[in-house]
């Protein structure tokens, strides 16, 4: 095994921001693989969270458990464009606070 000069990025977002937060990845330089580009998996899933005293959340109210239809986006990044990867994640994002996984890779050979 070998480190691998990509990243993998995972975040969850309101399923009808998904199709904005992809295009922001891509238009960033996310998601080259080889001759390909715009390489993602999205899946939906349930996400939860509370807004507490201080929050300005893009959906539901502070002080009430909220219950969301996301879409987990998961793409590949070198490690080189990164920040700027983020950067505009984070942009294209509706929440105040996206949570956003970084993951190291590894390459087989």
């Amino acid at each position: 095994m070998i480190e691998s000069s990509n990243v993998k990025i995972r975040v969850t977002v309101p399923v009808e921001q998904a199709k904005n937060v992809k295009k922001a990845l891509s238009e960033a330089g996310a998601g080259k693989l080889g001759n390909y580009s715009d390489c993602l998996i999205s899946y939906p899933v349930q996400g939860q969270f509370r807004p507490l005293k201080g929050a300005m959340p893009a959906l539901g109210k502070v002080g009430k458990l909220e219950q969301v239809k996301e879409m987990m986006i998961e793409t590949v990044c070198p490690k080189k464009i990164l920040k700027k990867v983020i950067r505009e994640l984070k942009k294209a994002h509706p929440y105040e606070e996206p949570a956003i996984d970084v993951i190291e890779m590894m390459n087989y050979k």
